[in-house]
């Protein structure tokens, strides 16, 4: 049932543990739409074209397009929820405050499993790009600096952000405009049809999900950013459009060199253009972007998993230990170790290729909660389509991934809820 619009995640709640030291608010409008960019901009758009290519065919540029509305609900949806409840935590908060604890337990799960998962499969990239042959060792290294990176403060992660940022919107820029420049530049590979069915266009639209969903990731960090009831509304719409946009030219460059099936094919599907577009020179610089773009996803992730983490362990869903805030650097330091810790335990031993189908399966149930949270904030009908929107979308592309991801999604969340079941009981009986 929906809390009273004046509850704020600040405030005690009868029964509710006792809040530990908040985070220190460091982040303005411009820092706070670097990180979503940071998050967004990744290496999601270096490794997600070609998979869903190979789903929708021609419907390619169609999944994007319903991937792009779907994220426009969730966006609107996080910027409402996040001006009323600026704490960290995301959904984990929303869903708690407007529909019960147990929506808001199992968003935060969700978030957590799905997005280590991400983690993951970030810290691997970058060690397939860097190093093929020593992947595992350098994913390791990768979290183990970022980790240590996040640690010394959140203001810094927002300018390494923001350098990482420049870099791969500088290599992307490159490579649209030597795409479409070149002579193998042919706008009829543009034709937007849907060889892959209904069914391939919504995978792709799923597995193209991944990539924009990193706009969570400012409103996770509400508690660190400056009034954030009038800059998160503005950033995260400001990031989804940016992101977009640099998404749409991307993707019409490449299918412009490669068409739908070149593109599907492609294991690299940016070094493959840029090489089909007669600069083979720039296919090395294309590789060190998709590296620095990964760790930029890799930082920006490790900062939403560690705010979601503290938030849940404040409300002793996880161990309590976990909420501390370091006195000096004001940041979630035993949580930012913990996910740390957990990400380099999977990297180092587990491969991932598939986690992004996983992360997504995650990521669409956690907005699906969220718009459902974002209904219960207005009765007006026209305030209210874009929430259903955007739970329709979520729960629709959610379901419509390779079935290997739903049915490990469902199987971790049915876990997730099982915990949750035994530690009320428990609690009960304590009582």
């Amino acid at each position: 049932m929906a809390q009273s619009d004046s509850g704020r995640t600040g405030s005690a709640r009868p029964g509710a543990p006792q809040r530990t030291a908040e985070l220190k608010r460091t982040l303005g409008v411009g820092d706070a739409v670097v990180i979503g960019l940071g998050s967004m901009v990744g290496a999601g758009i270096f490794a997600a074209l070609g998979p869903a290519a190979r789903a929708a065919g021609s419907g390619l540029l169609l999944g994007l397009g319903i991937a792009a509305v779907v994220a426009y609900c969730n966006a609107t949806a996080s910027a409402r929820l996040a001006a009323r409840y600026p704490a960290s935590g995301g959904t984990y908060v929303y869903g708690r405050e407007r529909l019960g604890e147990f929506w808001g337990y199992l968003a935060g799960w969700s978030f957590v499993v799905g997005k280590t998962s991400s983690c993951a499969a970030m810290a691997l990239t970058v060690g397939a790009y860097v190093w093929p042959e020593q992947a595992h060792a350098v994913a390791v290294g990768a979290v183990v600096v970022l980790t240590v990176v996040n640690y010394g403060g959140v203001q810094k992660s927002a300018w390494l952000t923001r350098a990482i940022v420049a870099v791969v919107l500088g290599v992307l820029a490159s490579v649209v405009v030597v795409s479409l420049t070149s002579a193998s530049s042919d706008a009829g590979r543009l034709d937007v049809g849907v060889s892959g069915g209904v069914g391939g266009v919504l995978q792709a639209a799923g597995l193209l999900f991944f990539a924009f969903a990193g706009y969570a990731r400012i409103a996770t960090l509400g508690e660190e950013v400056r009034d954030p009831a009038r800059a998160i509304p503005r950033a995260i719409p400001l990031a989804l459009g940016i992101a977009l946009v640099v998404y749409a030219a991307v993707a019409v460059a490449v299918l412009s060199v490669l068409g739908s099936g070149g593109l599907g094919q492609a294991t690299a599907p940016l070094a493959d253009a840029v090489r089909a577009a007669g600069v083979p020179e720039l296919v090395p610089v294309v590789r060190v972007g998709a590296a620095v773009a990964a760790l930029g996803s890799l930082l920006a992730l490790i900062l939403g998993v560690s705010r979601t983490t503290l938030a849940m362990a404040r409300d002793r869903h996880l161990p309590g230990a976990l909420a501390v805030v370091h006195p000096r650097f004001q940041v979630p330091h035993r949580a930012e170790l913990a996910v740390g810790a957990v990400v380099v335990a999977v990297v180092a031993t587990v491969d991932v290729r598939g986690a992004i189908g996983f992360s997504s399966f995650g990521v669409l149930v956690y907005y699906a909660i969220a718009n459902a949270a974002a209904w219960t904030l207005s009765s007006t009908v026209v305030s209210r389509v874009a929430p259903v929107v955007g739970l329709a979308g979520c729960l629709t592309l959610a379901f419509a991934l390779p079935w290997v991801s739903v049915v490990v999604g469902v199987g971790v969340l049915g876990l997730g809820a099982g915990v949750y079941g035994v530690r009320r009981r428990l609690s009960r009986v304590e009582r």
